[in-house]
């Protein structure tokens, strides 16, 4: 039954049918349909024109159940005993089970589909009201029911409307799984190179980036590299991707950059956890003149070794201990770090860093009296 549901990362955007004085609009068969988030929030499917209720269902069925992995679903106390929601649940009854986070509340996918041509069985707990019993999984069970209960007759139906167009998506499905390994390995390709120039501080773009010219840059030079000695990637890059997803855009290069950013960020942060740190900060102009502040981080790792992570570099409006104190608090407040875990500062001997009574260190001090400074050159 996997084949006939599939999960989506996204909704899909567009625009839903409406009721107006109980006169059902029709859909238009151009525009992408919007399935909800949320499935305490969609509207009944007799609420569409009767003529677009499979071309709805068949949406639903691709989007997939909606199943939130939260950390802490809320409780409700039963009785003496707070229970909730078992995202466990969502395995042993994985092609229909749903959750609504408003409503915390679960649903049937199947059932809400079809519910209005069965008319008998399951109520509206797993439809429109939601089921909210947490007590066991008796009533999932109950739900479930035997070979020709309601809720099985609704995964049939729903396993028939996908089966329409079966021959026609096998093909679709093969175009299009050639098409995504060609992008995944462009897109690795890419990625390696810009991986590459990163560890090595060097430079992405050349002087003269055209076709003809013997140096185009390190980024296009080294991507042609890899091509020269790998015939898979060759057939993938450069003059042999489709025009419009070369993957080799300055954009594109600044957005894999700052993906990689964050992600060495995070792990920056996850070395960190919650060990007490002290903070190396400077400032300084960019070659466009503008003011910054690099921040480092110095703290003792779970090996015992003392470590320097460089955090990030801030661009500030201007240079006064009170400017550098703000922008510092909102890198603190971005990466969930505390005031009251530093254990040290360190700066030059710049009267807005190092000042007894205005500068940045006298006013850490007064957020902390244990962040002790240290002269750094």
């Amino acid at each position: 039954m996997e084949r006939f549901f599939k999960k989506a990362a996204t909704p899909l955007v567009g625009t839903q049918g409406q009721e107006t004085n109980r006169k059902r609009t029709r859909l238009d068969p151009n525009s992408n349909f919007e399935v909800p988030s949320d499935p305490g929030l969609r509207p009944p499917i007799s609420n569409y024109d009767l003529n677009d209720h499979d071309f709805v269902r068949r949406q639903y069925l691709l989007a997939g159940p909606r199943q939130p992995m939260l950390q802490d679903f809320p409780q409700t106390l039963f009785v003496d005993k707070q229970r909730r929601f078992n995202k466990a649940w969502y395995n042993q009854y994985p092609y229909w089970l749903e959750y609504s986070m408003q409503k915390d509340a679960a649903y049937c996918l199947c059932c809400y589909l079809f519910k209005a041509e069965n008319r008998e069985g399951g109520g509206d707990a797993f439809t429109s009201v939601g089921f909210k019993n947490w007590k066991s999984k008796k009533s999932l069970d109950e739900h479930v029911g035997g070979l020709n209960s309601a809720h099985n007759i609704a995964v049939s139906k729903c396993q028939n409307l996908m089966k329409q167009e079966q021959s026609i998506q096998t093909v679709l499905e093969g175009q299009s799984k050639r098409s995504q390994n060609a992008y995944r390995l462009r897109l690795t390709a890419t990625v390696d190179c810009i991986r590459f120039i990163l560890r090595q501080g060097l430079a992405f773009r050349g002087n003269d980036e055209s076709e003809g010219s013997s140096n185009r840059g390190n980024f296009l030079e080294l991507l042609r590299f890899l091509a020269d000695h790998n015939v898979m990637i060759e057939g993938v890059v450069l003059q042999n991707a489709p025009s419009n997803m070369k993957l080799v855009a300055p954009e594109i290069q600044k957005d894999i950059i700052a993906a990689a950013s964050v992600e060495t960020t995070n792990k920056i942060m996850e070395e960190l956890g919650d060990e007490l740190f002290s903070v190396l900060v400077d400032e300084s102009r960019d070659v466009s003149g503008k003011e910054q502040m690099a921040v480092i981080l110095r703290f003792v790792n779970k090996q015992g070794s003392i470590v320097e992570r460089f955090l990030a570099v801030v661009h500030v409006k201007e240079t006064t201990s009170l400017s550098l104190k703000a922008a510092l608090e909102e890198l603190f407040c971005k990466h969930k770090l505390s005031f009251s875990r530093l254990r040290g500062q360190g700066y030059d001997g710049a009267s807005n860093m190092r000042g007894e009574f205005n500068g940045l260190k006298a006013l850490l001090l007064k957020e902390n009296s244990s962040a002790y400074y240290v002269h750094s050159s």
